[in-house]
């Protein structure tokens, strides 16, 4: 497994950027409003490989009960990676890696033995949350050409590599990454697990005074299968979903009026606090409005 950097590696200017900066392209998708949805994308589609699902489903045992805190974790994770200083990115994926190297077991369908720290498992939940992230930002209406989704790609590998995986194995390219989700499609299923947790996201367990005081349930019901309209074709009928010749179009214009509701919001309700900490210490207060 790659090893992590250490403060050694780099300079106290490099370390108050981070691994990317305001200039990537990661900067610019991760402070979308459309990372929510993407994010949930992500999910779904990383329960599509049974190895990975079963390692989901057998050591996270809470998130059945109450996924919030989770969810929470994740998206705080990827925040803290992408915005935070490059110490505290390392120090964000320490913590996940010790988690990670306690972790095995032997997958019931497929009969293999593995550890959740595998190479090829991380990989693949790696290039779930890249594509799912581009993907969802470029549909939302977030302005990015051919070069900028390639350079977000090449941008996302140090993200795999930090995490553990061997560079050379990472696709760099929009391209690189199609070519990985066709030479695993063959190894992807719905299998019983992976049903459960998309019956667990689209209605996640939620106190009786929430779902019959606030619009939360429905709120969020409605965010889930926007996340589902917008999986890949094959995914969708890989789970015999809804696949008809509008969902496209009209998972779309439905993530397209999201976000621009969601530009309307208060700054505190659109980005995380790990976001806007990272925007104040590099990119200055001018960045603060946008």
């Amino acid at each position: 497994m790659t090893p992590l950097p250490a403060a050694a590696d780099w300079t106290p200017e490099q370390d108050r950027i981070g691994f990317f900066g305001p200039d990537s392209v990661t900067w610019r998708i991760h402070a979308d409003p459309s990372f929510s949805v993407g994010g949930l994308r992500a999910l779904l589609l990383q329960a599509l490989h049974p190895v990975a699902m079963d390692g989901v489903a057998r050591f996270s045992g809470a998130f059945r009960d109450d996924p919030w805190p989770r969810l929470i974790r994740t998206a705080a994770y990827v925040d803290t990676i992408t915005f935070g200083t490059r110490t505290e990115a390392v120090r964000a994926v320490a913590r996940v890696r010790g988690i990670h190297r306690r972790l095995g077991a032997v997958e019931e369908t497929t009969g293999r033995e593995y550890r959740v720290d595998d190479p090829d498992l991380l990989l693949w939940v790696h290039c779930c949350e890249v594509d799912s992230l581009l993907t969802t930002a470029r549909r939302a209406g977030l302005p990015l050409s051919d070069d900028d989704a390639d350079r977000y790609v090449a941008e996302q590998v140090t993200a795999a590599e930090l995490v553990g995986v061997d560079r050379a194995d990472v696709p760099a390219s929009v391209a690189e990454l199609a070519a990985y989700f066709e030479r695993m499609r063959p190894s992807l299923a719905a299998t019983s697990a992976a049903r459960d947790a998309y019956r667990l996201i689209v209605l996640p367990p939620m106190p009786t005074w929430v779902r019959l005081l606030t619009p939360a349930l429905p709120a969020w019901g409605g965010l889930a299968a926007l996340a589902i309209a917008l999986l890949p074709p094959w995914a969708r009928r890989l789970c015999s979903l809804p696949g008809l010749a509008l969902t496209d179009a009209a998972a779309t214009g439905a993530l397209r009026a999201f976000r621009q509701a969601t530009l309307r919001l208060p700054r505190t309700a659109r980005r995380s606090p790990i976001v806007w900490a990272g925007i104040e210490r590099v990119a200055g207060p001018a960045q603060l409005s946008a």
